[in-house]
């Protein structure tokens, strides 16, 4: 069968089911979310005065009855500095458990080590928003048995409450927690910020273990998971290497064409007729998007704007703009760098919120809805302004969905920002490899070539136009960057489907085909 996109894939494949096509970015919700099936949170009990702490990560895991085909989930805000996903996977091996299911929110490349566990079987499903490094370049040469599934960080909290991810295990990693397991990561000597992608763990999972270096006097606060969901408390040395965790401060690019992009989205966001008192605005942590960021910042202040808040994945740029006013509120989901932790812990209007609230399509609220502009990046993006955030040029997993389906979606103005081809590597194409976000979501598209506003888009595009603003057909631009780098040789794929990629409301938007090497 074919999706709205005219995608081919499947009506069912072995180790995910049936699939469900991608209709529109609203459609399913249109036709009514009630139908959608939900399960309860386990029920669980300890006795009084019950001891939770366990002597060892092992003695934790003996504890909680692993057995084979269980799920086991982590949390990814150590983002590099985390060894707890290695560690737990390693006894789990060593206790002889195979067939597990992998639902980390998100891996990255320091995850590389867990790989001969995805060759011997003790790991043969992964259901996660990101997985880059040698990991993605196995998963895409086909190491697993089973497809992976790559989901928005919406879309993984609308699956473990309609119970598609049924998680048996969660191991949290926590800056603090006392001996109850009330924990946070907003400070210790680990201190990473907001825990927003483990408290959906903390609710569904039959069994949680909490594991910090820094146990605290009862209660810890704050509290970003609570006592009533967590079975273990596990003391360990270290959770983590402090410094990749959240070493110092995520920095603005210097790149000369990175600040040119990042000039051309502000002029366009400042001339869009979203740029107004109260607007709601998100940015990611990279360079060129906290560049675009320092621009706005200056904008609002000449204009003496003032907005309502900042939400996702908050930097300390974003810390700064709140505290000087520019931003009455901070929502965080994710913390990217260590000043944003000292924020989290002194300020009220610094929030922590779970990622369902976030971005979770399946609630009365998530606060993507409530978005007025969003600025988000792209590995390719094609004539119809469809995004690839996931697979590389050579066809290996090396992206992350994240919060990118989300946000676009919830948008009044979606910005894409990126160069229009790296090295001799088109990224503005007929075609991507692989869809993430539909381009009926995004708005327009900003590189140091050219502006190009999605045609749906007609306000905007005589909105800039008025303000002066050339824009470029992405038809034209797509043909101009093929003249600079030539065609792009297709990716050789294989039959085999490795992977598929949701979009958030569950349904199918594109699969991952086996790399012919």
């Amino acid at each position: 069968m074919k999706n709205k996109l005219q995608i081919d894939m499947p009506s069912e494949l072995i180790g995910i089911g049936k699939l469900e096509p991608f209709e529109g970015a609203f459609t399913k919700l249109k036709k009514g979310w009630m139908e959608e099936e939900t399960v309860p949170p386990p029920v669980k009990a300890k006795m009084p005065h019950s001891n939770k702490v366990c002597d060892s990560l092992r003695d934790a895991i003996i504890r909680s009855n692993p057995k084979d085909g269980m799920t086991v989930s982590f949390h990814h805000h150590l983002r590099g500095g985390d060894n707890l996903v290695f560690e737990a996977i390693k006894i789990l091996a060593e206790l002889g458990i195979k067939d597990i299911t992998l639902a980390a929110s998100s891996l990255t490349t320091a995850h590389d080590p867990i790989l001969p566990y995805f060759k011997d079987g003790t790991i043969t499903q992964i259901y996660a928003s990101g997985i880059r490094g040698e990991l993605g370049k196995a998963l895409a040469q086909g190491v697993m048995p089973k497809p992976f599934v790559i989901h928005s960080h919406g879309g993984r909290v609308r699956s473990v409450h309609t119970g598609k991810i049924k998680i048996d295990l969660a191991i949290l990693a926590a800056s603090s927690s006392d001996i109850e397991g009330n924990a946070t990561g907003a400070h210790g000597p680990s201190a990473f910020g907001s825990m927003g992608y483990a408290a959906i763990d903390s609710w569904y999972a039959k069994q949680v273990i909490v594991v910090t270096d820094n146990i605290v006097d009862y209660p810890c606060v704050p509290q970003s998971v609570t006592q009533n969901y967590i079975d273990y408390v596990v003391k360990v040395d270290s959770i983590g290497d402090p410094s990749k965790i959240a070493g110092g401060t995520t920095r603005i690019t210097k790149a000369p064409m990175d600040l040119q992009i990042a000039r051309l989205a502000a002029q366009v966001i400042e001339h869009s007729g979203e740029l107004e008192d109260g607007f709601s605005f998100q940015v990611g942590a990279g360079g060129a998007s906290l560049a675009v960021a320092k621009y706005i910042r200056k904008i609002m202040k000449q204009r003496t704007i003032k907005g309502s808040f900042i939400l996702g994945g908050v930097t300390s740029y974003g810390v700064d703009m709140l505290n000087e006013g520019l931003f009455r509120s901070i929502f965080d989901v994710q913390s990217f760098d260590a000043a944003v932790s000292t924020s989290l812990m002194d300020n009220p209007y610094h929030i922590e919120i779970p990622a369902g609230l976030y971005a979770n399509p399946f609630n009365c609220g998530c606060m993507t809805n409530k978005l007025d502009i969003v600025v988000l990046g792209a590995l390719e993006i094609d004539t119809n302004f469809n995004v690839n955030v996931i697979t590389g040029s050579e066809g290996y997993v090396r992206g992350a969905s994240g919060g990118h389906s989300d946000t676009a979606s919830g948008a009044n103005l979606t910005v894409v920002v990126c160069p229009s081809f790296r090295g001799r590597i088109p990224i503005v194409k007929e075609k991507v490899h692989t869809i993430v976000t539909p381009g009926e979501s995004i708005d327009v598209l900003v590189t140091e070539r050219g502006i190009c506003v999605n045609p749906q888009r007609k306000e905007l595009k005589q909105n800039l136009e008025k303000a002066g603003i050339v824009t470029k057909d992405i038809v034209d631009l797509a043909k101009e960057v093929e003249l600079i780098t030539g065609k792009a040789k297709p990716i050789e794929i294989l039959d085999r489907i490795v992977g598929v990629v949701e979009y958030r409301d569950g349904t199918v938007i594109d699969v991952i085909h086996q790399v012919k090497e």
